[in-house]
């Protein structure tokens, strides 16, 4: 386990659900990854770069129900700025599994 942290600052992590509008393959970027567009309701469309390529294809993130931070700064990644983190579970191969909500949900609302 990493450092522990307390309470508000864990608070200050905006975690929301989103829905995958559109994936495409990333070639400018280091990893193979896709450029995704999340609707996340009231907060908007957002871009993000995924290293999803190992379990899943373009296809199969369409309209997918995902989670995401979306109050990181922007970061620069390749070409493109990415303005969320999508979330999942990492194996030590780099096996990203995404995390998502068991039912389907409004977009936007906030993990808490």
């Amino acid at each position: 386990m990493k450092n522990t942290i307390n309470w508000q600052d864990f608070s200050k992590v905006d975690i929301r659900v989103g829905t995958i509008l559109a994936a495409k393959f990333f070639k400018e970027a280091k990893n193979p990854s896709y450029i995704l567009q999340i609707d996340f309701g009231e907060l908007g469309i957002k871009k993000s770069s995924a290293q999803l390529t190992k379990l899943y294809t373009p296809k199969d993130l369409l309209g997918k129900q995902i989670v995401a931070v979306v109050n990181f700064p922007p970061k620069q990644i390749a070409n493109m700025m990415s303005e969320c983190l999508v979330l999942g579970a990492v194996a030590d191969d780099g096996e990203v599994t995404l995390l998502k909500t068991e039912q389907t949900t409004t977009n936007g609302l906030r993990i808490g």
